[in-house]
């Protein structure tokens, strides 16, 4: 069986041997209980790579296959509880066959904050973990190394509860809650939620508190982001027929929550959403590539630095830019790419409401499907100035035609296409009413067998492109509904309202 680039990649890796950034664990039957120091070193240092299933010397043990599931599980748990590491962070462990064996591999990236396992602190040598927890200078250089890589943990000590939108922050705890019904944020007091989510510090050389960069851009009310971060804006940029000015434009300079919101809102306006089916689910590509993307332009992204963002919507592509601070530069390669958080804290923080993905897997989803979307994979380059070049169908060029020197527009087809009558009822009561459930749309047309429903109105509709779930990425969710598309609406128009009645 041929090897997979995962797999070639990992032996490679041991051939290394142990070093700053790899550390094997044995972990046949259970976890070692100095896993969890590993893993606060990697976060405290430069991250690194954990193999469990590897002896100290190379050799390939492996797991015990009726423990994988458990220890992976235990794994997860742990890490995710502060009162083994805290703060608290999220990791991904992922399956590998060496030798007919199966290794764990994880995945640590570097945080922007200081880590303790069971209290203690940890940092990461040539020759294995460190425990400096009582090294008083060791510790300090710890914290300025920390606050000086990542601008987000920046304080402003004078800022106070009064420059947030306490609003948002509501909004975002009931986000989280429905997310998970158990979510620590629900019993939380305001600033115990800040102080969880990272976005209130205290300087451990000064002993000074505050709201950081990151709490302020998430949440501050627009006076106070613009006071700290006066060029902070997100260009949102329509140019397809006025090249040398704009077609439309949204200028963004609010907190980061509704900036998402307005990007997104910006793409559903002017981009497709043509009909993709992946099983017999409808994927919404144009939401999954641009949710990866908006998330990625304001995570990622340097506030410190003035160059504005943006996102170009042109002829048959999207060019998103921003400012970076590179670990790397070029074109990325997806094969070979090692994720690397630019903003920690602003990162965990979509994650939690449920905005972005796990590091490194939003990325792939943008891969995966975006060549579905436009044809050609996404590009990204790194640099300074960090770029996705992404590719979409452009119906309107595809029908335009050059008439005098003028572009055009061809005339639109005057035969619809032939569809069951159920459908045709269907799309005529959506239109009719908005958004629907599956239980209002039997009760207006008199219906009572929910089967007969999905198989003879809904699924015909859905697979034709006619409509849409409100709720796609939860298919079988008892709040769905469903909504007309722009293709169900164009075929209204076309069939007209006095033969629609005669259905």
């Amino acid at each position: 069986m041929e090897m997979s680039d995962f797999e070639h990649k990992t032996l490679e890796l041991i051939k290394q041997g142990e070093g700053l950034t790899l550390e094997f664990k044995e972990c046949c039957h259970t976890l070692n209980r100095d896993v969890y120091e590993s893993v606060c070193a990697f976060l405290n240092r430069h991250g690194g790579t954990l193999l469990l299933g590897i002896k100290d010397n190379g050799d390939i043990l492996g797991v015990d296959p009726d423990r994988v599931d458990q220890i992976k599980k235990d794994f997860v748990t742990a890490i995710n509880n502060p009162q083994k590491i805290n703060p608290a962070c999220y990791l991904s462990v992922n399956e590998v066959k060496l030798q007919n064996k199966t290794v764990l591999s994880v995945y640590i990236p570097e945080s922007s904050q200081v880590h303790r396992c069971n209290g203690r602190i940890f940092d990461r040598n040539e020759d294995g973990d460190l425990d400096i927890t009582d090294h008083t200078r060791l510790v300090a250089d710890l914290y300025h190394r920390k606050q000086s890589t990542y601008s987000e943990n920046k304080l402003y000590p004078y800022a106070t509860l009064a420059d947030l939108r306490m609003d948002l922050l509501s909004k975002v705890r009931k986000i989280a809650e429905l997310r998970h019904e158990d979510h620590p944020w629900r019993e939380m007091a305001d600033l115990d939620v800040l102080k969880s989510a990272q976005l209130y510090q205290t300087d451990r050389e000064t002993g000074k508190s505050g709201l950081t960069l990151a709490g302020i851009m998430l949440l501050g009310k627009d006076d106070a982001i613009l006071t700290i971060v006066p060029h902070h804006r997100t260009d949102l940029i329509l140019r397809k027929v006025n090249l040398d000015r704009y077609d439309d434009r949204d200028l963004v300079c609010t907190n980061l929550i509704e900036s998402y919101e307005r990007i997104m809102a910006f793409v559903a306006k002017h981009l497709p959403d043509p009909f993709y089916l992946e099983g017999d689910t409808r994927i919404s590509l144009r939401k999954v590539i641009f949710r990866e993307i908006a998330s990625n332009t304001l995570i990622h992204r340097e506030y410190l630095n003035p160059f504005p963002a943006k996102l170009i919507i042109e002829r048959g592509q999207v060019l998103t830019e921003n400012s970076n601070k590179p670990h790397g530069f070029g074109p990325i390669n997806p094969a070979n790419f090692s994720p690397y958080p630019k903003n920690p804290v602003i990162a965990r923080f979509f994650r939690e409401i449920g905005r972005a993905d796990e590091l490194g897997s939003g990325m792939r989803k943008l891969i995966k499907y975006g060549k579905a979307y436009g044809g050609s994979d996404p590009a990204m380059i790194e640099g300074d100035i960090f770029r996705i070049i992404v590719k979409y169908p452009d119906f309107e060029a595809r029908t335009t035609e050059k008439v005098e020197g003028r572009d055009t527009p061809t005339v639109a087809p005057t035969v619809a296409p032939t569809v069951a009558p159920t459908v045709g009822i269907l799309l005529a009561l959506l239109q009719k009413n908005g958004e629907c459930s599956s239980m209002d749309i039997r009760q207006a047309l008199g219906l009572k067998d929910r089967s007969h429903t999905h198989k003879s109105y809904l699924q015909p509709a859905l697979v034709a492109g006619y409509i849409e779930m409100t709720l796609s990425e939860k298919p079988n969710s008892r709040f769905q509904k469903y909504r007309l598309t722009d293709a169900g609406r164009a075929w209204l128009a076309i069939v007209g309202e006095g033969k629609m009645r005669s259905l």
